[in-house]
C-alpha cells in the first residue's frame, strides 16, 4: 500500500527529470572543470547517452536506480505499489540499456554507465575513469 494518495504520488513521479539529473549535472560540471568537452543528451547518438566525446566515440550513461533496476532481483520485491506497471517497465529498460550497449559496442563505442549513488559517492573516480578514456581514445585517434 502506498503511502501517499495517487495524485500526491504522481506529482512526485512527474517530478522526476530523465535529464540534468544531480548525478549528471555533478559529473558534467567536474569533467568541464577539467578541461574535457563533450556535448549532453546527444540526440544523433544512439540511445541518446546522457554525455558524449563524439570525436573519440565515447557514450556515458549516469543511470538512475529505481528506473534501471539496481540490484534488481533483490529490490523488485519491494515495489509495492502497481507492481503490474513497474516491474515490466523496469525489466524493459534494463533490457533496453543492454541493446543500446550492444549497439554502440558493435559500432565502435566505447560505452561507460555509473549508477547515480556511485558518482555521489566517488565522483573523483568517475572522472578518472572517462578521463582515461579520452586519453586513450585520444591516442588511438592520433595514429
Amino acid at each position: 500500500m502506498d503511502k501517499f494518495t495517487k495524485e500526491e504520488r504522481s506529482n512526485i513521479m512527474r517530478a522526476i527529470k530523465s535529464k540534468d539529473t544531480t548525478e549528471e549535472l555533478m559529473l558534467a560540471k567536474a569533467l568541464w572543470h577539467k578541461g574535457l568537452r563533450y556535448r549532453k543528451n546527444n540526440k544523433s547518438v544512439f540511445g541518446r547517452p546522457d554525455i558524449t566525446f563524439k570525436r573519440y566515440k565515447i557514450a556515458i550513461f549516469v543511470d538512475g536506480e529505481f528506473f534501471h533496476g539496481y540490484n534488481w532481483e533483490e529490490r523488485k520485491f519491494r515495489i509495492k505499489s502497481n507492481q503490474d506497471y513497474w516491474i515490466p517497465k523496469i525489466e524493459r529498460n534494463i533490457q533496453r540499456d543492454k541493446e543500446v550497449n550492444e549497439f554502440l559496442i558493435q559500432s565502435g563505442w566505447i560505452v561507460i554507465r555509473f549508477w547515480g549513488n556511485f558518482i555521489k559517492k566517488n565522483l573523483k573516480a568517475c572522472v578518472s575513469v572517462i578521463e582515461d578514456e579520452v586519453v586513450k581514445a585520444k591516442i588511438a585517434f592520433l595514429k
